[in-house]
């Protein structure tokens, strides 16, 4: 396999095979005009969501944290951020968090121009003026610069038999050329917890505790998955992390600090959510495993979609990047590659996408 593709360097020196201006409402009051921003230039990304206005504590902290992990998702050339004004979750704040990392942000809010229809057009100028300013040349990067994401958010019989082993194999291909990787699900860790410690290196054991803590006595969100994670053992049911260590727990919307190998993220198996959490951890690209067929994208990073079920491959030839039942290795490599150095994934193609953020509980 190639050791670099083309990509976009950003001054932190992390390294974007996409390079889109971000609009991110900060409340779900402004996530229509966030889309209508979006709608209006081909770089840009709008991320709706129903978070950011009655959370409490936690959940509030989570949301917040997401928005601006997004945002630094190394895929983001510039955010606008676009608040209501009376919101728990404030764009100036989202803003501010993201000029201390040093992304290139403007914030606008419904209020405070006085009416929707200023707001857009607001939006707008200020993308606009972001995009201007963006370093838009792509250069030769190392493949070792990258961050891979995977989920399973099935675990059907197929998953777990068929396309889990393929892209376990992968996986550990890629944690041996030094790429991280994140992968969510938190499934199997906290239904078998011995044997996540048993994986997890020493360091990061109390953020391993931490996540159990968190969910101790509680149904899982992914309620099939949950079960099916019981019923099997944690070998079966997390091949597809590959066969290193865990090297680093993640809270859901936290960036990944490790160099290389694996971390997992703190997030249930449903494909939006998941995603969003990778993405928010660093994630450049994600390889989906789907027995189901979800044919949804994410707004910020192209997603490779890998089944081992036939009569899905079958139905949905032109949604599934990688058929596990045919595919080899190698296939999968150069699938990633290709995609890497800026070719559409399948939901690329037809732009479908989701994005969501979990929930630690309820709003008011």
């Amino acid at each position: 396999m190639k050791q670099s593709l083309q990509g976009y360097e950003r001054s932190n020196g992390e390294v974007g095979i996409r390079n889109h201006v971000l609009i991110v409402p900060s409340v779900i009051c402004s996530h229509h005009v966030a889309d209508r921003i979006a709608a209006r230039l081909p770089y840009a990304r709008a991320t709706p969501h129903d978070h950011g206005c009655a959370q409490l504590g936690a959940d509030n902290e989570q949301t917040a944290r997401t928005l601006v992990g997004i945002g630094t998702n190394p895929n983001v050339a510039g955010v606008v951020v676009v608040g209501l004004g009376c919101e728990e979750v404030q764009s100036t704040e989202v803003a501010s968090s993201l000029s201390e990392r040093g992304v290139p942000v403007r914030e606008v809010s419904i209020q405070n121009v006085g009416s929707t229809e200023a707001c857009v057009e607001q939006g707008v100028e200020l993308a606009q003026e972001l995009w201007t300013q963006a370093d838009i040349r792509k250069k030769s990067v190392s493949l070792r610069r990258l961050t891979v994401g995977v989920i399973a958010s099935d675990l059907r019989e197929s998953t777990r038999e068929v396309a889990a082993p393929l892209v376990g194999d992968v996986i550990s291909e890629l944690t041996e050329m030094d790429i991280r990787i994140v992968a969510a699900g938190n499934e199997p860790l906290v239904v078998h917890p011995e044997a996540a410690r048993t994986l997890t290196v020493p360091d990061a054991q109390s953020d391993l505790e931490a996540l159990l803590s968190r969910h101790r006595d509680k149904p899982p969100r992914a309620t099939h998955v949950g079960m099916r994670a019981a019923a099997g053992n944690f070998d079966e049911i997390t091949r597809e992390w590959g066969s290193g260590d865990i090297e680093e727990v993640l809270e859901y919307g936290s960036a990944a600090s490790h160099d290389s190998g694996v971390g997992i993220v703190d997030s249930p198996s449903r494909f939006e959510e998941a995603a969003t959490g990778l993405i928010a951890a660093g994630a450049n690209l994600l390889v989906h495993l789907t027995a189901d067929g979800i044919p949804a994208g994410h707004p910020i990073a192209p997603v490779i979609k890998v089944s081992g079920e036939r009569s899905t491959v079958t139905a949905l030839a032109e949604d599934i990047d990688i058929d596990a039942t045919a595919a080899t290795k190698n296939d999968l490599l150069t699938r990633i590659r290709n995609v890497g150095n800026g070719n559409p994934c399948a939901a690329d193609k037809h732009g479908l996408t989701e994005f969501a953020i979990t929930r630690v509980g309820p709003s008011m």
